[in-house]
């Protein structure tokens, strides 16, 4: 797993712009961390990288929001009030999955068993400074 030590908003701004150069359709990312680790923020900035126009917003109460200004679409969820993972299913998850874009998943650990084998997974922690996090990625 590697490690990638972010220690303030411009290092969030750079990973996830670069992030976003790499990906191609389809790809799912998950997000998972405790409130406050910077999950909607690194999100913003991998749409930034996306090139989407539209301002990122947590999609905690409407469970996903999509992007269409970009070079391929966002599907941003945020899971955090789903119960059970089959509740994503059933909004369908799935399909968006397989849409032909980006879907970032906010607080996937809650979803993991719905979501594909190729999943790019970053754990978000808390740094040892203010301010500071750590990610650690699958890819």
């Amino acid at each position: 797993m590697r490690e990638v030590i972010i220690r303030n908003e411009a290092d969030t701004r750079d990973f996830g712009r670069k992030l976003a150069e790499t990906l191609k359709p389809n790809t799912v990312i998950a997000l998972i961390g405790d409130l406050g680790t910077g999950k909607t923020t690194l999100t913003k900035y991998i749409a930034e990288g996306l090139g989407i126009q539209e301002m990122i917003t947590s999609p905690t109460f409407t469970i996903v929001c999509e992007y269409h200004s970009g070079r391929l679409p966002l599907y941003h969820f945020d899971v955090y009030r789903l119960s059970e993972s089959r509740d994503l299913f059933e909004i369908g998850a799935e399909e968006y999955f397989y849409k032909g874009g980006v879907s970032i998943v906010e607080w996937a650990d809650q979803a993991a068993e719905i979501l594909p084998d190729d999943t790019l997974c970053i754990f978000m922690e808390y740094g040892e400074k203010e301010g500071e996090r750590i990610y650690k990625c699958t890819f």
